[in-house]
């Protein structure tokens, strides 16, 4: 499978990706700690069918240490008993918050409420961002069909 554009040739898409990038890497910065980013991360781009975010989010959560359990128990994780009470609800707001467009009000009240009970202001913050910097990514890597398996950790710096 081809990609049906070029992101590394195309010096418009090279911008644009820098800019996004830039915002990743103040979210991995954050207070939101780094193992959730990885969980939300790759729940995202489950949900989205974003191979490619897949690929490298679960090669780079391995490499930092995560475990083959948990990630592969992330799809599940409802049923899994492998995840905290704060892993929980982020992965549920992540949820909630990529399938927007399917709830006519949005993230529900008692979804927010059950993040804000293991999350401060800044790590909701980042982690609503973070939801939402994923959804960008996984949408553009959908739309131009970015295959997935050779990326390699630390690939992009």
């Amino acid at each position: 499978m081809d990609a049906r554009l070029n992101l590394f040739a195309s010096p418009l898409a090279g911008k644009i990706v820098k800019h996004i990038t830039s915002a990743g890497k103040v979210l991995a910065d954050s207070p939101l700690p780094a193992t959730t980013q990885e969980l939300v991360k790759i729940r995202v781009s489950q949900i989205n069918g974003c191979g490619f975010c897949v690929d490298m989010h679960c090669k780079e959560a391995t490499h930092a240490g995560e475990t083959s359990l948990r990630l592969n128990l992330i799809a599940v994780w409802r049923e899994a008993k492998v995840f905290t009470d704060a892993e929980r609800a982020a992965l549920e707001l992540a949820e909630q918050g990529t399938r927007i467009a399917d709830a006519a009000g949005g993230v529900p009240d008692e979804v927010w409420a059950n993040a804000a009970k293991h999350y401060d202001e800044e790590q909701l913050f980042a982690l609503v961002s973070l939801i939402a910097l994923m959804n960008t990514f996984n949408r553009l890597n959908v739309m131009i069909q970015q295959p997935a398996g050779d990326y390699e950790v630390g690939q992009f710096g």
